[in-house]
């Protein structure tokens, strides 16, 4: 995927990369022309005082500078334009392909873990191709074309480029293949200061109910440190490649000034040659330099690029059907048929064999304990996950076979843990529906029994809200996502446990709006308390995965002993509080 977006950009930017290649064409062939001038203007021009020489020879190595330095220029710019263009694609390309993961993908991956490979990981491989389109067509043009211009100076120096060039290749090939399991090293130990920071901040008030800043600072400390060890250990390792290449350029220029000194005191060599010779060698060398630039980027780019290919190689697990079924209406009559969820790796399933239907203008509600597959369930019929066996279906048509744009924009959802982003109260609710009008958002508030408070915070539906709703309390968070659903109109309600924040008057108060407002609709509601789901059309009881009651509230009071105790213990908390 990574090479196939790569290639992609390389077809846009035809234009461009033969505009680059043609500028460093003319930028390298102007560095080698001028020593070859310079020469000239000690040989012929100096030792003859020859001064019109000297002046027409000096303006055409100043025409020939000004020439290399725009060629260089423009080279430079062409190849960041592409560059940045290349790491913008792989960002959105990337950001596109974990908004289509399920929570399954995501989970395998880790949040923090996605983050850095959207960020920090894209940007080694934008500023590998970047240097690369800098460099990897001048570093070859240069070397090869200064061989060729200091062979026509002298041919009895070469063995010097026969020995320097190698010893260089060789050192930086042995630092470089100790330096590639260090890169990937070093990502994955930022993978992990990443995530203990995440944990951190989004923590932060349970750290400091629980007194656990030491603790949390230890373990900050710990990762940090094994980041900077790993991080130092490859750094040195670069380090050294600086100090070898200049070594063996200084020796270079060492070798050449003693073994030409002597050519030309023997009358084999000219001064100008021999400055000449010494330019190209360095050219030649400088070039090996560029080249280990690129080298020094590739081993961190290609562990950066790996990690950025596993994200885009990663198939959903709730992949859009091949031939999706579009449906003219969407009625909302949800069935699910013997449906079993087991999630990977688990030694049982969190539902078995679990069968029920809804229909438009009825409510369906789930209870049950604290783990026996509530939500679950909701999630199999928003298809944020796929069920392992049954199916689950909307007017008759398996979820699986539905068009995945069609099917979400006939849900409205509120999650168990309610989160706005950051923008005003409007711009949240118009997430159901972009083009909903002020008075249907303060029409759904008045439902959400979110209307007082909104009304009275600076700004009203222009007022500011903070990333996850920070600014808000938990229950007037709780009944913005509210809101934001019935914005929508959808077909399919689904309450995902979104009354438990709410005070019983508050609760009541919502369910009794709400009844009118979603009387065409389908509505799921997951609740823990009983008061919320007693006016429910049909109540679903759940116990370890397994449907161990079906009825409404009086009828489950006389046949299901599991909602009899949910009852029971509900009656006595509520007595001994």
């Amino acid at each position: 995927m990574l090479l196939k977006l790569l290639r992609e950009r390389l077809r846009d930017y035809r234009g461009w990369l033969a505009a680059l290649v043609a500028l460093q064409l003319v930028s390298v062939i102007a560095s080698l022309y001028l020593p070859s001038l310079n020469a000239a203007i000690i040989d012929k021009g100096l030792s003859r005082g020859d001064t019109d020489f000297i002046w027409h020879t000096g303006m055409t190595m100043l025409l020939v500078t000004l020439l290399q330095v725009v060629a260089a220029a423009g080279a430079t710019y062409v190849g960041a334009h592409t560059a940045t263009g290349f790491g913008r694609d792989v960002r959105s390309t990337l950001f596109r392909t974990v908004g289509r993961f399920s929570g399954r993908e995501v989970n395998q991956f880790g949040a923090p873990s996605l983050i850095t490979r959207s960020t920090n990981d894209v940007q080694q491989v934008q500023m590998l191709v970047l240097m690369g389109c800098t460099m990897v067509v001048a570093a070859p043009i240069m070397m090869v074309g200064g061989v060729v211009m200091a062979l026509r100076e002298d041919v009895g120096l070469s063995w010097l480029m026969v020995v320097a060039v190698p010893v260089l290749a060789v050192a930086i090939g042995l630092i470089v293949s100790r330096m590639v399991p260090g890169f990937r090293l070093v990502q994955q130990r930022l993978d992990g200061v990443n995530r203990v920071l995440r944990e951190q901040l989004m923590g932060v008030r349970v750290i400091r109910a629980f007194v656990r800043e030491p603790y949390e600072t230890q373990r900050f400390t710990r990762a940090n440190a094994d980041l900077t060890e790993v991080s130092r250990r490859v750094n040195r390792l670069m380090g050294a490649m600086f100090p070898i290449v200049m070594l063996v350029m200084n020796a270079s220029t060492v070798a050449v000034l003693w073994f030409g000194g002597h050519r030309v005191g023997d009358g084999d060599m000219q001064v100008g040659s021999l400055t000449a010779y010494m330019t190209y060698l360095i050219q030649i060398l400088m070039a090996v330099m560029m080249a280990t630039f690129m080298v020094m980027m590739i081993p961190r780019a290609s562990v950066s690029a790996e990690r950025v290919r596993e994200v885009l190689d990663t198939e959903t697990s709730v992949a859009p059907p091949a031939e999706p079924v579009r449906v003219e209406r969407v009625r909302g009559v949800v069935e699910l048929d013997h449906v079993t969820m087991c999630y990977p790796g688990a030694d049982v399933p969190v539902l078995r064999d679990v069968s029920l239907r809804a229909e438009p203008g009825r409510t369906v509600a789930v209870i049950g304990s604290t783990g026996s597959g509530k939500s679950t369930l909701i999630s199999l019929v928003a298809r944020l996950f796929d069920a392992t066996g049954g199916r689950v279906t909307i007017d008759g048509v398996d979820v699986r076979e539905l068009d995945p744009e069609l099917l979400w924009g006939h849900l409205g959802i509120v999650p168990q843990k309610p989160y706005l982003f950051s923008g005003t109260v409007a711009s949240n609710l118009r997430y159901g529906n972009p083009d909903a009008s002020d008075e249907e958002l303060w029409a759904a508030l008045e439902v959400a029994q979110a209307k007082g408070f909104v009304e009275k915070m600076d700004g009203g539906l222009d007022a500011a809200i903070a990333q996850g709703g920070t600014n808000v309390s938990g229950g007037q968070r709780q009944r913005l996502c509210i809101a934001r659903a019935l914005v929508a109109r959808p077909s399919i309600y689904l309450f995902d446990d979104s009354f438990s924040a709410l005070d019983l008057a508050t609760d009541a108060r919502l369910r009794k709006a709400l009844t009118p407002y979603t009387k065409d609709a389908t509505v799921f509601i997951v609740a823990q308390r009983v008061s919320t789901i007693t006016d429910a059309d049909q109540i679903v009881v759940l116990d370890d995965g397994l449907v161990v009651g079906r009825g409404t509230h009086e009828e489950l009071l006389e046949t299901c002993e599991t909602y009899q105790e949910i009852v029971a213990s509900q009656a006595a908390e509520e007595v001994a509080a």
